[in-house]
């Protein structure tokens, strides 16, 4: 019981010493009431802003495209090569490589995308069909 009273009464003061002291802004510092109030202020102008959406870049298009024509001739390729070592892990991993850009490209292209199963091929297919019906090609 003697140390508890001991430690509380040496810790107590130098807590309460401490949190007085961190109300004094130092040398450098703004006080921080009027970086609390700054930070305030600025997130209710920032409600009040016109929010525009960035100008589309069409090249985003054009480098995902690429994109899924590469990674499309590199797993072709893959399947193609009987004699490839651990074909079967590359081949799986340039297809989740592909079903991501997948995803990309229909995000791009305004198309639903539907959580799914990694690597199915159903869902890879309606994408793809969905993506060159809204003009895509790769």
């Amino acid at each position: 019981m003697t140390w508890v009273l001991m430690i509380g009464t040496m810790v107590a003061p130098a807590l309460v010493f401490g949190f007085v002291w961190s109300l004094f802004p130092g040398e450098d510092d703004a006080p921080r009431w009027r970086a609390a109030l700054a930070h305030r202020l600025e997130t209710w102008a920032d409600r009040l802003r016109r929010h525009e959406d960035p100008p589309y870049d069409p090249f985003t298009t054009l480098r995902v495209q690429e994109r899924l024509g590469k990674v499309a001739d590199h797993v072709r390729s893959l399947e193609l090569d009987a004699h490839c070592y651990a074909r079967a892990e590359k081949i799986i991993a340039s297809q989740r490589a592909y079903d991501q850009l997948l995803v990309e490209a229909c995000l791009l292209a305004g198309v639903e995308v539907e959580h799914w199963a990694p690597g199915d091929p159903a869902e890879r297919f309606r994408q793809e069909v969905e993506l060159a019906a809204r003009g895509w090609s790769w």
